[in-house]
């Protein structure tokens, strides 16, 4: 399992709430740009501190239906720290669990696009796609790691629906600060709230501070059951406030004696537009989840089920793990609101991005089927990825 694990290895009443679409009044560039990615996570992220819990609760530690939460606060802002370091502390209300306050720490820079330790892997990558029964016609797309040359990658991987997100990042900003971080992160426990007022002051903007109406997202539970055919069922529960839902596994055959990988990789996603990772991990706004649901790239918030189709499982029998992203609302807010007319000059703006996710894992000698997802690491926001752990892109 040790060479398997890296392998798997994101309202005042002087505020405006918008809960659709982004603003689209022009604006001046506000001082100060505010981030918040919330998320639900169930089962085996939730257990204990990431992988490595979860992997102990697989092999003889444990279960359970447990609920924890993330949150990825990032601050970005055009004016310089008054004084010594960029720092800033973001105010909750008691019933988020997390203490007086989330410190948001400076200095941090974007994150590589590729490590600096990375070894590429041996063998094949075969991609599947779609739901239904059998594998659809022209798969799989088999890449072989050999004929691939270093840092170029085959194009089709990644989505290319998914629009660049203007997020809070190092780059874009004068000053920026975020939580978690190398000095301060933990997950959010079960049970927490987000409602109520948010306020964030630091050193380096104005004061921020905004109402949140909208909770956590309910938790999204998969069940994965043989169907005739040799294919894989998944169900999962209705998630309120969904806007869609995305699911994506990898997988592979291991030697029976020595218990390593063969050397051939096996993704499937659910898109039936042969879309794959990307932007399709990270928080969506609605209005682009509806658009890729239209193009069938994700799938509706109506829908439940999706059969794997059989030749993944036959690809890879002896262990599969797998994503599914339930997509939520969005909150805006804005200091000072928008007037009717005329220019519109904030002095911040902050958006609430919500989401929903869990995790599974089976195959043979994995003691059956498993839920969640691990914690966000306590370092900069970087999404880790499967494909990007086996193709060295992503953190």
């Amino acid at each position: 399992m040790n060479r398997v694990v890296p392998a798997l290895a994101c309202i005042t009443s002087a505020s405006l709430l918008v809960t659709s679409a982004p603003m689209a009044q022009q604006a001046a560039t506000p001082i100060a740009r505010y981030n918040m990615d919330v998320g639900t996570i169930s089962g085996f992220g939730a257990m204990g501190s990431g992988m490595g819990a979860g992997l102990g609760m697989m092999f003889g530690g444990g279960g359970g239906n447990k609920v924890a939460h993330e949150m990825f606060l990032r601050l970005g802002s055009s004016q310089t720290p008054t004084k010594g370091a960029a720092k800033a502390d973001h105010f909750p209300q008691p019933a988020l669990k997390v203490g007086k306050s989330l410190p948001l720490i400076g200095g941090m820079k974007d994150p590589p696009e590729t490590p600096t330790d990375f070894q590429r892997p041996k063998g094949r990558l075969l991609l599947y796609w779609g739901c239904g029964a059998k594998a659809g016609k022209g798969q799989p797309i088999i890449i072989d790691f050999a004929k691939v040359a270093q840092g170029q990658f085959p194009p089709g991987l990644f989505s290319v629906r998914v629009p660049p997100d203007r997020s809070v990042r190092p780059s874009n900003s004068r000053t920026y600060a975020d939580w978690p971080n190398a000095k301060s992160g933990k997950s959010i426990p079960g049970g927490a709230s987000l409602l109520g007022e948010h306020r964030v002051t630091g050193n380096f903007h104005p004061e921020i501070k905004f109402t949140v109406a909208q909770d956590f997202m309910g938790a999204v539970n998969v069940n994965s059951a043989a169907a005739p055919g040799g294919a894989t069922n998944l169900s999962w529960n209705k998630v309120d406030k969904a806007t869609g839902f995305y699911a994506w596994m990898f997988g592979m055959r291991m030697d029976r004696s020595s218990g390593e990988p063969t050397g051939d990789m096996v993704w499937w996603s659910s898109s039936a537009a042969r879309e794959f990772g990307g932007g399709l991990w990270e928080w969506l706004a609605p209005s682009t989840v509806a658009r890729l649901v239209t193009d069938k790239v994700v799938m509706p918030p109506t829908q439940t089920t999706c059969l794997v189709p059989a030749e993944v499982k036959a690809a890879a029998p002896d262990m599969q793990f797998g994503s599914l992203y339930a997509y939520g609302p969005e909150a805006h807010f804005a200091y000072p609101p928008k007037p009717a007319t005329g220019p519109w000059n904030p002095e911040w703006t902050s958006r609430v991005r919500y989401r929903s996710s869990t995790t599974w894992m089976a195959g043979a000698g994995m003691g059956g089927m498993m839920s969640g997802q691990s914690e966000p690491e306590e370092k900069p926001r970087c999404k880790p990825s499967v494909l990007g752990a086996v193709l060295g892109k992503g953190c």
